[in-house]
C-alpha cells in the first residue's frame, strides 16, 4: 500500500464517507479494516450502468485503452450481470 491508497483511507474516516474508491488489494484490505465499504473502479463503472447513466462496455473499452490495470476476470463478470440486467 502506498501513501496514495493510506492519505484516501484516512480522508475517507475523516469525512465519515459511505465508501472509498480503491483498486489496490493492500489498500482495500486495509481500508475494510478500518470499517470502510470499498468500492473498485470496475464496481462503480457497474452501478453506474446500473443507474443508466453510462454504458458499461463502452466505459470498459475506453478503460482499457488508458495504462489501467484491470483484471480480465472481474471485467467479464461485470459485463456479464449488465447484460443480464439489460431488457432482451
Amino acid at each position: 500500500m502506498d501513501a496514495g491508497e493510506l492519505e484516501a483511507i484516512c480522508l475517507a474516516q475523516e469525512i465519515k464517507a459511505a465508501a472509498v474508491l480503491m483498486d489496490d488489494r493492500a489498500g482495500r484490505t486495509a481500508a475494510q479494516r478500518c470499517g470502510l465499504a470499498v468500492v473498485g473502479t470496475i464496481g462503480l463503472l457497474e452501478q453506474a450502468a446500473a443507474r443508466g447513466l453510462l454504458d458499461l462496455p463502452e466505459a470498459i473499452t475506453r478503460l482499457q485503452q488508458t495504462n489501467a490495470r484491470l483484471d480480465t476476470k472481474l471485467l467479464l463478470a461485470a459485463l456479464e450481470r449488465d447484460k443480464a440486467r439489460k431488457p432482451s
